[in-house]
Formats: structure tokens, C-alpha cells, sequence
């Protein structure tokens, strides 16, 4: 295919990079196969034990390089990665469509956000300040600046096989860090893809080896990660199981983690609504990424009054649905990633049925021609109650649940009564009902949003959830300085040594 020629993806590819340097004596092959129709795209080389203490050397030498780079020159780099992006962003696109398995508009779109974090970091570089403060000592001046973390781990899961690992780097790279990056072993071709395009801008700009490391590998290499104390930080995104262990694992070194994990996101409909905008935002947050998504809508909680009319609608637009290949722009839903995925599916189906839904909108998996690959499954909608055991958890799949309320009370408590707390959304036009779903007695998540849906978050706000999503804040506002450490600083420019507090040791 013309875009893997581009991206210089061979049929095998070394998986272990400290930038330019592919490391030799890798481990077992990771073999990469597209959703889309079944076919391997390349294999890829795992991380050895010695391979990945030779990366780790090789960050932490270069690190102690990097930090003394000016933030605008680190800046700088980061520019000239997102250049470099925009001019693969079609290739790259495509192969994020064709490994995971979105269709091609949100390939293209996840690059826009790789090359968007480029562009907010380019400006962060000269805005990593700290604050001034008075001091209760005369002549005294008291401040706090940031530093360098170190090194900085990464861990991205297939369904944003790009864009989260950039958020993250991107970022540390200009507060002066350098990165490790662990991509999933389910998408690993996008991941040698990208090490490319960044090294060849590291190397034009003689960026010290090891600034951005690549460690292809399975759930052992994150393991290793975790445990390791030469990793101040380490971001890890999947699912909640995956994020208590990495949590636990890296409490107990007492270093630093940031989790963004499982999301049961809910829009509230009210009769306020304009019900065909909330159509669309409902049908796209429930469908895109055939509902691959940590911020997928999973549950509709509609007024009593509108309900009957807005579940036809919603009906009626599944009805439409193109099913297909994801590289085919006619097509708004392509496969799951994998076959495991879809038994995931047809077994919460099957669980949704036993608990008491009824589907209004009937699932299944598509098979014949253009199926061949088993992953092509129906987005579905159940009717269903939200104390349902399968209501409470979330199953990767575009499965919906929709269920009634009465009062705003009501509808926020059924929005807020899951263990996860990621996205949120209400549809109205009410000023009341908007403004006490974003005050301190409404939605518990970290992200809540007024007439628009629950996915497609901007890069300049922080990005994360609550509760068992982990609490993490990824991306824009004041995210950066989860990758630096504070350091508080005290100047006496006196000839005395007054204490704090009103203390006297006097000599």
C-alpha cells in the first residue's frame, strides 16, 4: 500500500529505538493485523529484558543533555514534528484507519490532534512559569519554578494509537524531559511509524539520542515499566483493570502516575433540547470509532416526554448507518480491533438480555462479503436500566443503553451513579438545567459539556476523569506540569538570618 512505502514501513520492522538507533537482538515478533480485512500489515520486534535496560541507560544519558536546552529551542523541535506530520498526515491517517480500524475521517483527525498538541507546545516552551510571593522575613524574596522530571514512560492503548503518545510527548519533550513509549502491541505498526517521522526531525536538530525511545512490547514490558524507579512517570492509558495495576505497581516506588482509564459517559436529553442537533451528537458519540472510544457515549438518559419520539429518531438514524471499510469515506463505522472485541460485544448482548434490556435497535456480527475479517459488528441500542450490572461497566463496543428520567435531579444522579467519571454531556436550551449540570452538585466527571456530546475534546482543555477513569489530566490548560517537578525558593539578600514563624536561636 502507497501509505506504508511512505511511512518507510517494511514487512518486518525493529520495534526498539532510542531515536535514530534501532537496537539489534530484539525479541519475538509481534505480528500486526488490520480489522479492516484481515491481513498483516507488518511484524514487529519486541523489547528484550537487556534491550529495555539499554533504552532506559540510554534516556537517562540523554537527559541529562536535554534539560539544558533552552525551553523556546526545545520548542522549537516540537514545531518542526508537527510540520513533518502535516506533510505525512494523509499517509499516517491512513494507516491509523487501517491498523485500528476507524474510519478514515478519524485517522485524519487524530493527526490534526498530534499536530495541534505540536502547535501548543511550540507556545508553552516559553510559558512554564512559576509564581512570586511575599515573604513574613524582611529582606526576603520567596518564588517557585519548575524543572525537569526525567524520564517519562508512556503507555497508549490501541483505539488513539498516536494521539495520546503525543499529548504526552509532546508536552514533556519542551518541559525538558525525555520519553520512553510503549505503544500497544494491538496497533505496534503505528508506533514504528511515528518513531520515524520524530526521529529524522530529532536528528536534523542534533537532539541527543534517546530524547524519544520506542519499546514495542506486551504486558511484561509495561510491567517492567511500572516497577521501575529510574521512571519518575509513568502515563498510561486503557482500561481500569490495566490502570489499578500500573497504580498500584507504581505507588509502591512512590513514583509519580497518570491514569486515564475506562469512561461510562452519559448525554442527558431534556424536553429543552433541540432534539435534531442532539441527534447528531448522541448518534456520533454513541457510533465513531464503533464506539472504541474512552469518551463513547455508552448511556442516553432522555426525558419522559421526549422519549418515545427521540428513541425513533434514534432509530431511524441507525438505520442509516454505513458499515464498512474505514478507508471507504462513505462509510461512518468500521470493524472492532479484533475478534476478542467483537466476543466482548455479543457476550454483553447477551448479558444486557439476561438483566432485563430489550433492544430497540438489534445488534449482531456481520458476516459475508467485505466482513471477511469477523470484526464488522450492528451499533445497537438497548432499553435498559442503569443499575444494571452490565449498565455499570463499560464494554468497548457500540452498544447503547437508554433509559428515563423525571426531574434534572434525577437525570444527574443516574449520570453520576457508575463507578467511572470521564465525559458527560446535556442537550437544553434551559440556562438552569445547563448551569446546574455544570455546578458542584451536578455531573461528578471531569469533562461535562453543554449541546455538544461526550467525544471529540479539544487539545487546549485538560483532558481526564474522575473515580475509576483515574484522575489524570492530559493535553492543554496546566497539564504540563504534571511532567516537571516544583521547586520552592527562598533568597535572603541580608546581612541577618530571621526564622520563620517568629523563631529565635540566637549564637
Amino acid at each position: 500500500m502507497d501509505f506504508l512505502k511512505e511511512l518507510n514501513i517494511a514487512a518486518m520492522n525493529n520495534g526498539v529505538s532510542t531515536g535514530s538507533t534501532w537496537l539489534d537482538h530484539t525479541g519475538a515478533a509481534i505480528a500486526s493485523t488490520s480489522p479492516t480485512d484481515g491481513k498483516t500489515i507488518a511484524s514487529v520486534s519486541t523489547t528484550t529484558r537487556d534491550n529495555y535496560d539499554a533504552v532506559i541507560a540510554k534516556a537517562q544519558s540523554a537527559f541529562e543533555e536535554w534539560r539544558t536546552w533552552p525551553a523556546p529551542k526545545r520548542g522549537e523541535v516540537v514545531r518542526q514534528i508537527g510540520d513533518a506530520l502535516r506533510q505525512r498526515k494523509e499517509a499516517l491517517g491512513k494507516l491509523v484507519s487501517y491498523e485500528m480500524g476507524k474510519s478514515l475521517q478519524e485517522g485524519l483527525g487524530e493527526v490534526q490532534e498530534m499536530i495541534d498538541i505540536c502547535d501548543f507546545a511550540v507556545g508553552l516552551s516559553r510559558q512554564l512559569h512559576g509564581l512570586t510571593m511575599h515573604s513574613e522575613r524582611p529582606g526576603h524574596r520567596m518564588y517557585e519554578q519548575y524543572h525537569p522530571l526525567g524520564l517519562v514512560g508512556i503507555i497508549s492503548a490501541y483505539n488513539f494509537p498516536v494521539a495520546v503518545w503525543s499529548w504526552n510527548a509532546a508536552l514533556a519533550w519542551v518541559c525538558g524531559d525525555v520519553c520512553i513509549w510503549k505503544p500497544s502491541e494491538k496497533t505496534p505498526v503505528c508506533g514504528v511509524a511515528c518513531q520515524l517521522i520524530t526521529a529524522e526531525v530529532f536528528a536534523k536538530n542534533n537532539v541527543p539520542e534517546g530524547v524519544s525511545c520506542l519499546i514495542t512490547g506486551e504486558r511484561e514490558t509495561g510491567a517492567w515499566m511500572s516497577a521501575d524507579t529510574r521512571i519518575p512517570l509513568l502515563s498510561a492509558t486503557g482500561s481500569t483493570r490495566m490502570g489499578k495495576a500500573v497504580g498500584t505497581a507504581v505507588a509502591e516506588r512512590l513514583g509519580r502516575s497518570l491514569l486515564e482509564l475506562g469512561g461510562n459517559n452519559a448525554i442527558i436529553v431534556t424536553p429543552n433540547a433541540d432534539l435534531d442537533m442532539a441527534l447528531i451528537g448522541c448518534v456520533f458519540g454513541a457510533v465513531g470509532t464503533a464506539g472504541q472510544r474512552c469518551t463513547t457515549t455508552r448511556r442516553l438518559i432522555i426525558h419522559e416526554s421526549v422519549y418515545d419520539g427521540f428513541v425513533q429518531k434514534l432509530a431511524a438514524a441507525y438505520g442509516q448507518l454505513r458499515i464498512g471499510d474505514p478507508l471507504d469515506s462513505n462509510n461512518h463505522v468500521g470493524p472492532l480491533i479484533d475478534r476478542e472485541a467483537v466476543a466482548i460485544y455479543s457476550n454483553a448482548i447477551t448479558q444486557c438480555k439476561a438483566q432485563g434490556g430489550r433492544f430497540i435497535v438489534e445488534g449482531g456480527v456481520l458476516e459475508g462479503a467485505g466482513y471477511e475479517s469477523g470484526c464488522y459488528v450492528k451499533p445497537c441500542i438497548a432499553e435498559a436500566e442503569n443499575h444494571y450490572p452490565i449498565v455499570q461497566h463499560e464494554t468497548f463496543a457500540p452498544i447503547l443503553y437508554v433509559m428515563k428520567y423525571n426531574t434534572i435531579d434525577e437525570a444527574i444522579a443516574l449520570q453520576n451513579g457508575v463507578p467511572q467519571g470521564l465525559s458527560s454531556a446535556i442537550m437544553t436550551q434551559n440556562l438552569r438545567e445547563a448551569e446546574r449540570f455544570l455546578s458542584q452538585q451536578g455531573s461528578d466527571c471531569g469533562i461535562a459539556n453543554v449541546n455538544i456530546g461526550t467525544s471529540g475534546a479539544e487539545i487546549g482543555g485538560a483532558f481526564g476523569g474522575e473515580k475509576e477513569t483515574g484522575g489524570g489530566r492530559e493535553s492543554g490548560s496546566d497539564a504540563w506540569k504534571v511532567y516537571m517537578r516544583r521547586q520552592t525558593n527562598t533568597i535572603n539578600y541580608t546581612d541577618k538570618l530571621p526564622l520563620a514563624q517568629g523563631i529565635k536561636f540566637d549564637l
